[in-house]
């Protein structure tokens, strides 16, 4: 029958369909995903593709060649604007929504070392979004049953908009989170002497990060606007990979020297956006940042050697001090002698 095709069958095969591609993602390329993030950018954007489709087939087919075969054109014209009004305008984001679900199982599992979770968390996204989809195609069914159109009505503002408001709530923290993971783990890179502690600051929030772009345009214009995005977004890319190796996702040499070689790049692409705004601050003395100490010279010619303040200053001095090694797998030492520590770390 339709109505149990629709609520059993329909829901089981789409998901599943719309998830395929983010899995072979995962599977194949999973250094593309950096946690639940991308998740849900990456199922958000496979169910938006297939609501595209499906869309087109419900407003030529159910729209207007049955309206226009049994009334005239203008029956079916009037049927695809209702079809486009219900389905696109009000119900757009039920598939992005449903399979944002097993876009959030995929990014636990990306970002897990332990192999029950790597296969649990994505099953138990997927059975949530074919759940949910069951329940969204159930209430028309129940509605065209009993007649009861308040049924639709409740269904969606007791089931849908909280899902709906709760995943855009959770993409939210998500985004701060990233800041806070650059807090817990930047601050090896400052040890080491390829950040300062104003920078590690200036990344923590979304805030402090658009508070940095207004500094870095007001010091370098919109030549440092861009750099200044391509610095932030570099080094939360940095946090996220060594956030990775402390929780042992690079199990093989191949991951290891890959995840070093990256490492490389993205501290070699922080120090050259960096360039575009650095030193042009006119109200900020010049400094150097050795790892541990500032090396500031004033105005007047003297130097002296300033600790790091409890509260960083937002987002200078920048670190203007050769540059050490990286923070590779095969880099011996420990920050306080400029080169990196053991692989792995023994800190966080």
């Amino acid at each position: 029958p339709s109505a149990l095709t629709g609520v059993l069958v329909a829901p089981f095969i789409e998901e599943l369909t719309k998830a395929l591609g983010p899995i072979l993602l995962l599977v194949f390329r999973r250094r593309e995903w950096s946690g639940i993030t991308d998740g849900l950018v990456y199922c958000g954007l496979s169910a938006v593709g297939f609501a595209m489709v499906e869309n087109i087939l419900y407003l030529g087919g159910l729209g207007y060649a049955s309206g226009a075969d049994r009334y005239g054109p203008a029956t079916g014209i009037q049927q695809v604007i209702a079809i486009f009004i219900l389905r696109i305008l009000l119900f757009g984001f039920a598939h992005p929504l449903f399979t944002s679900m097993t876009g959030v199982g995929l990014g636990i599992a990306s970002r897990t070392a332990d192999r029950r979770i790597r296969v649990l968390a994505p099953i138990a996204g997927l059975l949530l979004a074919m759940m949910l989809h069951g329940t969204w195609n159930l209430l028309p069914t129940l509605t065209q049953a009993t007649g009861e159109a308040v049924i639709m009505l409740y269904g969606f503002l007791g089931l849908m908009v909280p899902v709906f408001f709760g995943t855009v709530g959770l993409a939210l923290w998500l985004r701060a989170w990233e800041g806070r993971l650059t807090e817990r783990v930047l601050p090896d890179y400052v040890r080491a002497g390829w950040l300062s502690p104003p920078e590690v600051a200036a990344l923590s929030s979304l805030g402090r990060r658009h508070a940095a772009r207004s500094w870095a345009r007001r010091v370098a214009g919109d030549a440092g606007v861009r750099a200044m995005r391509g610095y932030q977004s570099a080094a939360t890319r940095l946090a996220l990979l060594r956030d990775g190796t402390l929780r042992g996702l690079d199990r093989k040499p191949a991951d290891q020297e890959r995840t070093a070689r990256e490492e490389r790049e993205l501290l070699d692409a922080i120090s050259a956006y960096r360039r575009f705004f650095v030193g042009r601050d006119p109200q900020a003395p010049a400094g150097v940042w050795d790892g541990s100490r500032y090396h500031l010279r004033f105005p007047d010619g003297t130097e002296r050697a300033v600790d790091a303040p409890d509260e960083p200053v937002v987002p200078i001095p920048v670190v203007l001090a050769p540059a050490p090694a990286p923070m590779g797998y095969a880099a011996p030492g420990w920050p306080g002698s400029r080169s990196a520590p053991p692989w792995p770390p023994t800190h966080h």
